[in-house]
């Protein structure tokens, strides 16, 4: 029950806040590089199984070993190492062989990543924490 309820704690803080973000800089910093590479419509297939899987590296890298230390703050550390890894492969693959990639949403995407992984780790570890008492 405790990798469910952190997995789904994942899923759900990781929606929210990556729809937001991409509600938001989607047109601001992504557009702008992009043009028209970018579809008009979300390839919804490739989109489910990012979200699917990426919360699943979440809950093994981060969440685990935070709960047996007692401490979402080490969620906290361990989740944004991991967005920034997983971020970075995307982003510092797409600048160093896409023409039109900035340094600047290499940057920017990176970070958001790290956030974005960090805070739903640690989220997952308060829930976890909240509903089985621990």
């Amino acid at each position: 029950m405790t990798y469910l309820i952190a997995y789904v704690t994942i899923l759900v803080v990781f929606g929210i806040m990556d729809a937001i973000w991409l509600s938001q800089m989607a047109a601001k910093l992504y557009r702008p590089m992009l043009g028209d590479m970018m579809v008009e419509n979300v390839r919804i297939i490739p989109a489910l199984v990012f979200y699917l899987f990426f919360p699943v590296g979440l809950v093994v890298f981060a969440v685990i070993p935070a709960l047996r230390d007692g401490s979402a703050w080490s969620a906290l550390a361990a989740g944004a190492l991991l967005g920034a890894l997983c971020y970075a492969t995307y982003d510092l693959t797409n600048y160093a062989t896409l023409k039109s990639w900035t340094l600047q949403v290499t940057v920017v995407d990176i970070i958001y990543g790290a956030l974005v992984s960090g805070v739903c780790a640690a989220v997952a570890v308060v829930a976890v924490q909240a509903i089985e008492g621990r």
